[in-house]
């Protein structure tokens, strides 16, 4: 089992939710984030005075999936966020030990399904 974390650009959700959708995954959590990378920010006016904007906004989600789906679930996300432009953001994964469902005391992969 993996857990996929993925920073992406907030307009472009609904198609990642798509693509994941498509795939076969269907539980995800979003959490707003900000943050930077390589663009750096940038600046605004606002009032007449000039400020830097370092952190921009972004979309945080984060999946469980088991392995045979970990390909599909990356290749699903990673072209669904693409925008060819500087911030499209990173995908990370992480080996997942232990997977509990609260409510029936499932786990692992029959936790996930």
């Amino acid at each position: 089992m993996k857990m996929i974390m993925a920073i992406i650009k907030p307009f472009k959700l609904d198609a990642v939710r798509e693509a994941l959708n498509a795939v076969g995954i269907e539980g995800l959590t979003v959490t707003e984030v900000k943050g930077f990378g390589r663009q750096k920010g940038h600046t605004e006016l606002y009032r007449g005075a000039e400020y830097i904007v370092d952190f921009l906004p972004k979309i945080k989600i984060e999946l469980a999936v088991v392995d045979e789906l970990l390909e599909p679930a990356l290749s699903a996300i990673a072209h669904a966020a693409q925008t060819g432009k500087i911030g499209d953001g990173k995908i990370f994964v992480q080996e997942l030990d232990r997977v509990v469902r609260i409510r029936t005391g499932e786990t692992d992969v029959e936790a996930l399904s």
